[in-house]
Parts: C-alpha cells; structure tokens; sequence
C-alpha cells in the first residue's frame, strides 16, 4: 500500500498526503487554491459532536518565485484562514485544535513575504502612526483603531503567533514525523517519506496564466451610458461564482470595483480587453478583493487607481510585503487618484463617494451616481459590511465607539438609490440581508455568499448571475466609433478628423469566442482595429504565442509583393472591431506622407511581436514608440565585461546566444526574444553573473525612459529580474 498519495489540482497546484505522517501538503498557492481543492473533493466537510468543520490541508509548500505568468503564486492568506476557522485549528476548544499550526514551508524570502502580507491582510495599517501618514485626522484615526480593536478584540497578534515555518535550504529538511523535503531546482521539489518519494513541479510557461476553478462562458456586453455589469457574487469560499465585484460602464468607458482572484479570466468572459479599463475602484485589501491587481498591470497605460487614502495606503503596503518591493513602486504601476471619506469625487461626470465600513481592515463602501435628466441615477456597493446588530453592540464594547458613527454607517447603507448590491456573508464580519427588509432602493441585490439564497432572503433581494448588466441610463449613441477614432487619431498623429472619418466609414464588425479572423500565409486584405475583446496570436511553427487587447491594430502590412499574414488570429472572447480594407489603409497612410516611415517600422515591430516583453497587449501607438527608439547593438567577443553595458539601457536580443554563468555553472541561455541588462537599468539588485558569447550576438537596446510608464513591460521586467535573482543565488 503507498504511504504517499499524489495529485496535480492544476497548473501550479499540487496535492501531497500523507495520512500515517498527519500531513496534507498543498503545494502551491494561486489564487482560488481552496477553491480548486474543494472541487476536486481534497476539501470536505466533517461532524462531530453536533460541530462541523472542513478537512484540507496542514501545511503549504510556497512557490520558490512571487511572479509566474504575470499573476501572484503564492497567496496563502485564505488557505490559512481556511485551516485556522474552517478547520478549526485555530479556534478553541475545537475539536479539529490540536495546538498544531498551519505551516508554511518555502525559501527564506518567501516565508517572509508571506507572513508580512498575511499580516497587512489580517489587519491592514498597524499602528495609529500609519493610520495618521495615510492623512486622517489624530480623531478619524482613533476612530479607526478603535474599530481595528474591536475586530481584533484588543490585541493585534503577530503572524508567527499563529502560522509555523520552515525554511528550506539546499539540504534535505525534514517537515514532520519522518515526512522531508529537498528541493531540486528552481520550484522543483522531492517529498520523500519511508523509502517513498515524489516530485512536484511549480513552475508554468511564461506564457501560460493559472486556471479558474470555475467555468463562467462568453458574454456580449454593451457599453451604455451608466450601467452595472454583475462580475462577481460569490465570497472566497464560493467554488461557482467569482468573489463579489462590479463593473461599472460610463459612456463606454471601463471601470473595476475591486479586483478579486481570476479577474483575468472574468474579463475575457465578459468580452473586455484590458486595454480597454479606464480606472479601477478598491474597497479594501482582502484577498477576494486584491488578488487581481497584477491583471491591471498588464495593460499598455496606467491604469486609474481610485481609493480613500487609508484604503490606499493598506493595499499598498500589503502588496509591499507580497513582492519585497519599495511601496512607493506602485505610484509608478498605476495612475493614483485618491477620493475622500465621506465626500462626492466627480470623475469626468461620474461621481462617487466612499464611507468608511467597519471591518478588520480600511475598508469603503462606495456610492457611484451621474446625473441625467435633470436627476441623479445611483449605484451603491456595499461590500464586507457588518450587520446592524454587530454594530450597534459596539458602541458597548471594550473600545466604545461614537454612537452618531455607528447611526451614520446604518444610515449609510439604508441610503434609498437605484440600484443597491449588498454583502450578506452573515458571519461576524458580514452583513445579513435582513437588514435591508425596509429599504426603499429600487432594486437590492444580494452576493458576498457562497450558499444559495433562502426564501426570505429572495423576498428582500434579486439575484444577479455573472455577465448581467442593471443598465441605469442607456446609450443612445455608438461608444464604439468614438473609441476607434480614439484609436486612429493616438496611432495616426497629426491627421486631422475629417480625414480620419475616411478610414472610420468602415463597418464595425462582431466576433464570437474561437472565431479566426486571419490565417498565417494568408493574404492581408483587411485590417482590424480591435475596439474590445481579446485577441491571440499564434505562430505554432516558431512557437510564438501573444494575446492582444483594445487598440491593436491586426494584420498590418505595407509590402506591394509580399503582404502575408506572418501569424494566426483567433479570438478568445467577444470582440468588435473596425474592418478596414488594407487596399483602402495603406493608400490613406501614403497619400498622408506615413507610408514610409510606417513601413520602415513595420520589420522591427513584427521581431518585438514575436517576443515575450514586447509581444503582449501594446498598442500600435506603444509598439512604434518603442520600435523608434530601438538601437542596434552587436557584441563579438567571447566575454562580455558588465562594464561594457550602459546602466540606462536593456538589451534585446535578435540573433545568436548569450550565456549567463555565476560561480562556473550556467544560470541561463539567452536566445532570440530574450533580454539582459535589466538588473542595472531598472533594479538596483545585488545579483551579478557574468555574461559569455555562445554565438555573435546583435540586436537592439533600448533607453529604459521609453518603457517606465508602460506597466506590462515592467511588470514582466520583474517577474523575470526576480526568478533570475532565485536562480543566480540557488
């Protein structure tokens, strides 16, 4: 009989048990991790005593690196809560706390990363200095820390209070009773145990994001006027629905409440391009509401950040700990734009207002509105709030609070509007829909639940499934053409708009998911403006693979002899765009003087395309910036000084092959696609190896000035600095 039993859960997921040792190891930690386990029954319900309580896992074996695919890898935040409440090994006198903690086991940075933004995730800001930095007043800070105490009856206990680790090292450790552990190479591990043994590989393709444990199909939707697209409904625990979240569309524009785990995945379910998102909205720093964040980085602009600055300042100190980086990075990632407590913001027409909501953490409920027919059209979204009873016990409690701010928050939630999403997690930090019985709003939607709504519940609230839009004003004009003359005027500077209406009196054409739009080795004789959607792009031959979003401009090609398609097009969701004959196009682009200039680009941008860094969501605009500012560079010799590398540049590289080599033994192989230079143009790093000539090696460098403002390029610049940071040190 094995004493070891194992399975891939998904890409990045494994699970180890051992039942004779007492250990259930789950390797890995994407985001939805418990959500995969649940599905795939490794998580399941017990009772005892008239007590019941889930099994699952004791310990967690962290991946070696932050950043695989663009997306966090480990996120271990709600598997320990899951082992802490959900099991019971943190509750006393359960029959499931045995005094064994939930363990971690991974590399040192890793452990230490993961108990810091574990930490941020319990309790956000920590201290009443940090609530008063975020800029509140000495009486809303007290305020705040007097609801935090609350929440954390007194006393804010430090992580490795409830969570054990193990550092691993190079050696063999062992976890528990016998059970050990070594690690082979980067995420590549061996558990062995009584003579047995199994390995278990993290690591995924660069180009490949981790899966959803939930299918969600393909949705068409419009972009109105003012409207609310129902994108999530479940908590973190639902294994059907994606956490509670909205998206709001204003005048066609894209706009994120919250970015739970897999948005990735939600937005090419809705037919969304990430080109497309004008601004996100964050309410706090949980999980179900902030793994996502890293989606919004693979955009080609900075995407707008808007939060009251105690939210901010949690969040983004949580994602600090999370990547080991500077909190001040992150004003670089996105367009911040702080909002204030308790007042109305006005975006481009599209109001909000944030009011603070009693919670472990900084947390908001936000009110959106825009007036329209001499009145205002409002949406409420009350996400992670606390039922009235909850709160009006803790004007009582040991840290007594104002009892005018607890009639101010009931008196915030029951506020009438038009549409009204509320969380009724009915547990101690949740609200319950019974709360909302005399509520006037027009219609109430109930989420933030993982069980099915009962009777009473369906006489108070509506349901929402994923995809649905409540549109509040509709649009009676066409988003779409004004977003491709967008398009055309940022990529065809200088044109005046009479002529660009020649190349925009072309139809807007509708796409299903899985459609192929153009063929490789086929000719080009249209061209596509993608207005919204996701596009991929395959070359099976050259293994090339890339994803584009709004703005991209396919099959674009300036030869009279040789206008072949280099690659395939396929859609992955729903898209739109504007069909233009490249007869038409190139004829319009010669006429006003771009043709030669467009078409001396055109060779560099399609090598740029056929790259990891530069192949994914930029737009032609994005694309001929960069490919203006590449420099040719070619290196001969058989060793390459660092010294000969100007600190302001990173290299690209066409032809031949590099060789990264620390301490006689090689670390890397750098090929056509691959780039170096980063950890002194971009990162201030310690890692240092030295770079040999496998063949003559040329291609082109480019200054860093002329990617810093783009996130998807940085974001990749260090997800890649910092596997090679693991894999210089071992």
């Amino acid at each position: 009989m094995k004493r070891i039993s194992t399975s891939q859960v998904a890409p990045g997921l494994y699970w180890v048990a051992i039942p004779e040792a007492h250990l259930f190891l789950q390797c890995g930690c994407v985001e939805d991790s418990v959500k995969h386990l649940i599905r795939r029954g490794l998580i399941t319900s017990l009772e005892k005593n008239d007590i019941s309580w889930e099994t699952g896992p004791n310990a967690i074996l962290l991946s070696d690196l932050m950043l695989q695919g663009g997306h966090f890898s480990n996120l271990a935040e709600f598997p320990v809560l899951q082992m802490l409440y959900r099991q019971g090994m943190g509750i006393p006198g359960h029959p499931n706390n045995t005094g064994r903690k939930p363990l971690l086991i991974g590399n040192a940075k890793q452990i230490r990363a993961q108990l810091e933004y574990i930490h941020r995730g319990n309790y956000g800001l920590l201290s009443f200095e940090e609530l008063q930095e975020a800029g509140l007043s000495s009486e809303e800070a007290e305020l705040v820390w007097n609801l935090k105490m609350e929440f954390a009856i007194g006393k804010i206990e430090r992580t490795d209070d409830l969570i054990d680790s193990i550092v691993l090292a190079s050696e063999e450790t062992e976890i528990s009773n016998g059970v050990c552990i070594r690690r082979d190479a980067i995420n590549e591990f061996t558990i062995s145990y009584k003579g047995e043994t199994v390995s278990v590989n993290l690591n995924i393709p660069v180009t490949q994001r981790y899966p959803a444990p939930y299918p969600l199909g393909f949705h068409n939707i419009k972009r109105e006027y003012f409207g609310v697209v129902h994108s999530g409904q479940g908590d973190g625990w639902d294994i059907n629905r994606p956490c509670m979240a909205s998206i709001i569309v204003y005048q066609g524009k894209i706009y994120l409440v919250d970015a739970g785990p897999n948005i990735a995945y939600c937005l090419i379910a809705l037919g969304i391009g990430i080109n497309e998102i004008e601004g996100i909205f964050h309410t706090h720093c949980h999980d179900d509401h902030f793994a996502g964040l890293p989606t919004l980085l693979l955009s080609d602009h900075r995407i707008k950040y808007f939060a009251a600055p105690f939210v901010r300042a949690s969040v983004f100190k949580k994602l600090s700990a999370l990547l080991s980086l500077p909190e001040e990075d992150f004003f670089e990632f996105f367009d911040v734009q702080d909002i204030q407590e308790g007042a109305w913001t006005d975006i481009n027409g599209l109001e909000v207002k944030p009011l603070l909501s009693p919670h472990p953490v900084e947390t908001t409920t936000l009110t959106f509105r825009t007036l329209w027919g001499g009145r205002y059209y409002t949406y409420a979204h009350l996400t992670d709030i606390i039922s009235c009873d909850r709160l009006r016990a803790k004007q009582d409690g040991v840290h007594r609070l104002p009892a005018g701010y607890l009639q101010r928050v009931i008196d915030g939630y029951l506020t009438e509007v038009d549409l009204k999403k509320i969380d009724i997690g009915t547990d101690i930090v949740h609200g319950r829909a019974t709360d909302f019985e005399e509520d006037s709003s027009d219609r109430i939607i109930l989420a933030h639940t993982s069980v099915p709504l009962n009777d009473y519940q369906k006489e108070i609230g509506s349901s929402a499934p994923f995809g649905m839009i409540d549109v509040l004003v509709k649009s009676h004009t066409d988003p779409l053409l004004d977003r491709a003359y967008l398009y055309l005027a940022d990529y065809l500077a200088g044109i005046e708009e009479h002529d660009l209406k020649q190349l925009l009196n072309n139809q807007i054409v509708e796409f299903n998911p899985g459609t192929i739009i153009l063929k490789r080795d086929t000719q080009t004789i249209f061209l596509y403006l993608l207005l919204t959607g996701t596009i991929e792009m395959i070359n099976a031959k050259t293994g090339i693979y890339n994803i584009f979003s709004s703005g991209a401009l396919i099959g674009e090609n300036y030869s009279l002899t040789h206008n072949l398609s280099s690659a395939t097009y396929r859609t992955i969701s729903f898209v739109h765009a504007l069909k233009i004959p490249s007869s038409a196009f190139n004829r319009f682009v010669e006429e006003h003087h771009l043709l030669n200039s467009l078409s001396q680009l055109l060779s560099r941008k399609e090598f740029l395309l056929s790259t990891w860094l530069f192949g994914e969501s930029l737009s032609p605009r994005v694309q001929t910036h960069i490919a203006e500012h590449l420099v040719p560079f070619e290196f001969n010799e058989e060793g390459l000084p660092l010294s000969s590398l100007d600190e302001k540049f990173i290299y690209i590289i066409e032809r031949g092959a590099l060789l990264r080599i620390k301490d006689g033994r090689i670390v890397e192989k750098l090929e056509s696609g691959d780039f170096f230079g980063e950890d002194r143009a971009v990162f201030v790093s310690e890692y240092r190896s030295e770079l040999l000539i496998q063949e003559p090696v040329s291609g082109y460098r480019l200054h860093t000035e002329h990617i810093m403002d783009i996130p998807i390029i940085r974001w990749k610049l260090l997800e890649t600095h910092q596997k090679r940071v693991r894999a210089t040190w071992g």
